[in-house]
């Protein structure tokens, strides 16, 4: 089948849903060299607010005198990594993850029970701690993508707690709910690992890989294949007809969201040097994805900004009240009826409502 629908998604990243109908006419050059030249001042506009933000976050430790606040935050802009790739995937596939957890701890267990069980040195750990997650998310991909909303959510919630059973029940594995300890060695990739523990360092490491993550994806999205797996969101069957495969882009995008969650989880387990069963329960996911909502996933830093906020709420408002669920839950309910977009999409509402009132 000849497929006329390519330049429309080459050549249009905000294509969202239903697509162009099929024309006989080439699209004219101005529009094409439009387009391009817009990509391309966009891309120079990522990569100047990235380095920004990056030489603000490695600044930052030396503003702030307290190790308990940077200790803090190098938490929160851990949780914000484990949120972007939540967001991703409930942009990208519109689905919705109950077991990201499972990715998360895995990883983390994956790096202490290799280096207690001298499988492998502590770089080929944290390498195989991101692999084995990305791979088991494109095997569970090809099983579960094919079912969509509460069904696809209840799989991904019985995996997440089956890996949590096995840590917490076995104890020969993983000493149980005890936990077990990550014994690292004196350096990392020619490091020393203390580097890694330390809050003011660790947190501009942390900060750093959010970023990178932050514009990759944002790269990613703006891409064809962004573009892609965004219209088989909207109307998978009508892309499936127009001739483009619609189960392995869900697949790939399921699969990076596993591997930024598995970065997530080898960050928090060489920086605290401890696992417990608690990182692949099924409530860490649920803070997860409430993150993601209130943070907003129609834009990929959305759920990062919703992490550091919950994460300083639930600190702030749990010394004063033992109910700070019900607070939490009281502003997820706001930011759903005031703010759809989140609180990401706040800026965009408020312009529009002054373009409204202008005219």
């Amino acid at each position: 089948m000849e497929n006329h629908y390519a330049p429309a998604l080459a050549h249009d990243p905000g294509t969202l849903g239903m697509m162009p109908e099929p024309s006989s006419q080439a699209p004219r050059p101005a529009v094409a060299s439009t387009a391009v030249g817009t990509t391309a001042k966009a891309k120079w506009t990522a990569a100047a607010t990235f380095a920004v933000l990056l030489l603000a976050g490695a600044a930052l430790p030396r503003w702030l005198a307290s190790p308990l606040l940077l200790s803090l935050l190098t938490q929160a802009v851990i949780s914000a990594i484990l949120a972007t790739s939540v967001g991703f995937l409930v942009r990208q596939n519109g689905l919705v993850s109950f077991g990201q957890a499972a990715f998360y701890g895995l990883a983390g267990y994956v790096v202490a029970l290799s280096l207690a069980r001298g499988i492998a040195s502590a770089e080929w750990s944290i390498l195989a701690a991101i692999v084995i997650p990305t791979v088991l998310a494109c095997v569970l991909g090809a099983l579960f993508l094919r079912l969509v909303g509460v069904a696809f959510s209840m799989l991904t919630l019985a995996v997440a707690q089956g890996f949590h059973e096995v840590f917490l029940r076995w104890r020969e594995l993983a000493n149980g709910e005890d936990g077990m300890k990550v014994n690292l060695p004196d350096a990392l990739f020619g490091i020393r690992t203390e580097i890694f523990q330390r809050p003011e360092s660790m947190f501009v490491i942390c900060w750093a890989a959010l970023m990178v993550v932050l514009l990759g994806l944002w790269l990613l999205t703006r891409s064809n294949f962004g573009t892609l797996t965004l219209a088989i969101r909207e109307n998978e069957e009508r892309v499936r007809f127009i001739g483009y495969a619609t189960n392995l882009p869900r697949v790939m995008v399921y699969a990076v969201s596993a591997a930024i969650a598995a970065l997530s989880g080898v960050l928090f387990a060489v920086y605290n040097g401890f696992m417990t069963p608690e990182t692949l329960h099924w409530s860490l996911s649920g803070e997860i994805l409430i993150m993601a909502i209130i943070g907003g996933t129609r834009q990929v830093w959305g759920p990062a900004l919703g992490a550091v906020v919950f994460f300083f709420l639930k600190g702030s408002i749990g010394d004063v009240t033992e109910h700070w669920p019900a607070i939490i839950g009281t502003l997820l309910i706001v930011v759903v009826v005031l703010l759809p977009g989140g609180i990401s999409g706040l800026p965009g509402l408020i312009k529009a409502r002054l373009e409204g009132a202008r005219k």
